[in-house]
């Protein structure tokens, strides 16, 4: 097996078979996420608060509940959220605006390796659905996942495991049929408490000890993926 992937725990592979494939967008298919990152760190300045990179990574994939309390553990609780998220939002919005989207390497040679096994996808993002219509458009991957996924159809957002059960659903799968890509910690539990096969592509840090315990594997680019499966 390729030195690129590192397969964790062979014993998800024990289950059954791999059905469908689930995307997180920012990070995974998209390269967005360090976008986020800068912008949190960008609207935290532009408000009095020096937010480290370390932390802008602490607020990837949240909820909102998981988000303020996140904010509010680095920075008290005086500390507005929704101002701060409305400003990374705004100026996020303008680069991109500017800039555009990119695909991730290796997104469209995976996704032409499920087209030719009959293997289903879903994006699962925590970005709205127009938003994500939007960003996948523009790089031209819009018809090529059978479900967009959005975390604002369910109730609770990752950490939670509600968008990765409607997702496996929207395809008419169980949960434990699916792999599940992700590049956040936050993410990969959301995976794992839905039973689905977690499976990191890291883009701005590498798992934790913790992460790993939850992990069929780690892939170094989508490009390797097709071997986990």
């Amino acid at each position: 097996m390729s030195t690129n992937i590192i397969v964790i725990n062979e014993d998800f592979k024990k289950r059954t078979a791999i059905k469908g494939v689930l995307f997180d967008m920012d990070g995974v298919v998209l390269d967005t996420e360090k976008l986020y990152t800068r912008f949190w760190q960008e609207a935290a300045q532009y408000y009095g608060y020096p937010m480290t990179k370390e932390q802008a990574l602490g607020m990837r994939s949240l909820n909102r509940g998981v988000g303020e309390a996140k904010l509010k553990s680095y920075f008290g609780e005086s500390v507005d959220y929704e101002q701060v998220r409305n400003k990374r939002m705004e100026l996020m919005d303008a680069f991109i605006k500017r800039e555009g989207v990119e695909r991730k390497p290796g997104i469209v040679e995976l996704l032409d390796y499920l087209d030719a096994n009959g293997i289903k996808r879903a994006i699962a993002t925590s970005s709205p659905l127009e938003r994500t219509q939007l960003y996948l458009m523009q790089v031209g991957l819009i018809d090529r996942f059978d479900a967009l996924i959005s975390g604002y159809m369910v109730e609770k957002g990752k950490p939670e495991p509600d968008i990765y059960l409607y997702a496996a659903s929207q395809l008419g799968l169980k949960p434990n049929e699916c792999v599940v890509l992700e590049d956040s910690p936050t993410g990969i539990l959301a995976a794992h408490r839905a039973g689905c096969i977690p499976v990191m592509v890291p883009d701005q840090d590498e798992p934790d000890e913790e992460t790993k315990k939850l992990l069929y594997g780690v892939a170094d680019s989508l490009f390797f993926v097709k071997e986990l499966l």
